[in-house]
Formats: C-alpha cells, structure tokens, sequence
C-alpha cells in the first residue's frame, strides 16, 4: 500500500501538520526527506530499513554527504537534502548565540557543544567566549588532536579571551569513543585553564564533554 493510500492521521506530512513534527518518529522524518521509497517498499519502510541496517539515525546521518550517496534508497539528492536539514540545525541553533541572547539554560551549552562537536573521528577542544550578561562573543575550535586526546595550551585560550574581551566562558570537547564520563587528563586540564582565566579576571563557567547521549556537565557534577 502507498503512503498515499493510508489514512489521512497517519501519512507523515498530515501528522506533522496536524500534531506537529515531534510527533513523528525518527523513520516518519527520515521519510519525509526520501520523498518515496525503494522497489518494494514505501518511503516509511525505507526509512525504517536504513536506520537498522546503520543502527539509528545518529549513526546514519552522521556519515559523510558522500558516503550516504551510496547507501541504497539515498542517493545523491536526497544525501544532499540530508547534509542541508542537520547543517540548518546546527546554523539554527547558533542563530541565538549570535543574536546575542544570554545563557540563562544551563543545558543551551551542551547542546551547542553537542551539535558542533559530535560526531566527529578526532577530539576537537573548543571555547565559547561570552560577555558579562552571559552572551556569546565568539565560538572557537583552538586545539584538535588524535582519537586519543589533544594537546591543549591554556595560554592560548587566555589570549582569545583577551582579543575578544570576554568576561567568561565555557570550554568542551569531544571523545570519540562516544563515553562522555570526564577523565582524570579533563578535570586537570580544566583546573589549569580555570587558574589561568583567573589571572585575567574570566571566569570559566563550564567544561562540557560529548559523546554519545546527553553531554556531561563538569560543573553540573561539581568539578569545576
């Protein structure tokens, strides 16, 4: 049976506009983009077939544009849509930093960090510059390393501080292993880069380390 045949409640489109996009499952989106399905199959079934055959959306859509053009009931143009939709989020999500509205959720970070930095096969470390009202100035990737860590260097984060005249910020990175639990290397180069802004008056707010899930919160866990 085609989607186009089901009852109207319950064909993607109608369901998101009637209930709205939160509503849908991750394969009702998903088949959203792919438009229609493969020989066989409508687009749901598709949808559904990609995300267990990658084992979840996550995994699938964090493969490169070019890579997912191979995977069968993709292809190159609905790769590309696919590529657009989650780089529109992430730009989404930067849009109210760079409005500059403030901080005030203390998940709004994580979520950033998430968004930039997740994903990726090598650690990235970054810094989120911000105001004293707690609004961002800048977001830079300073140090990227092996899947086994990165050299950070505190004065070099100091020294952005000061170009951008930041009165705080957060810090983050990665681990590509997907375990976001902080090691005993981050919660020292934390306490280092903590002592350092100090010497400037900027206060370090957070660390923020992603892996697979919710990102973990060094201040939420009283490691700051």
């Amino acid at each position: 049976m085609h989607i186009r045949d089901w009852p109207a409640d319950e064909r993607p489109r109608e369901k998101l506009l009637a209930r709205g996009p939160q509503q849908l499952s991750d394969a009702e989106l998903l088949a959203l983009f792919l438009g229609s399905g493969t020989a066989g199959q409508d687009a749901v079934s598709t949808a559904r077939a990609l995300l267990a055959e990658h084992g979840g959306l996550r995994p699938l859509l964090d493969r490169d544009p070019r890579a997912l053009t191979a995977l069968r009931g993709i292809g190159p143009a609905r790769a590309c849509l696919l590529a657009a939709a989650l780089e529109l989020g992430h730009r989404h999500l930067a849009a109210g930093l760079q409005r500059g509205e403030a901080l005030t959720d203390p998940g709004a970070a994580g979520r950033y960090f998430a968004r930039r930095l997740r994903g990726l096969d090598h650690e990235v470390f970054a810094v989120l510059y911000l105001d004293n009202r707690h609004r961002a100035l800048a977001f830079e990737e300073l140090f990227r390393g092996s899947i086994d860590g990165a050299e950070v260097h505190p004065r070099i984060i100091v020294q952005r501080a000061l170009t951008h005249g930041a009165a705080a910020a957060i810090i983050g990175h990665n681990h590509p292993s997907g375990h976001p639990e902080p090691s005993t290397a981050d919660c020292a180069v934390t306490a280092r880069i903590r002592q350092a802004l100090a010497l400037v008056d900027v206060r370090l707010l957070d660390h923020i380390v992603v892996g697979d899930g919710p990102p973990t919160s060094m201040a939420a866990r009283g490691l700051l």
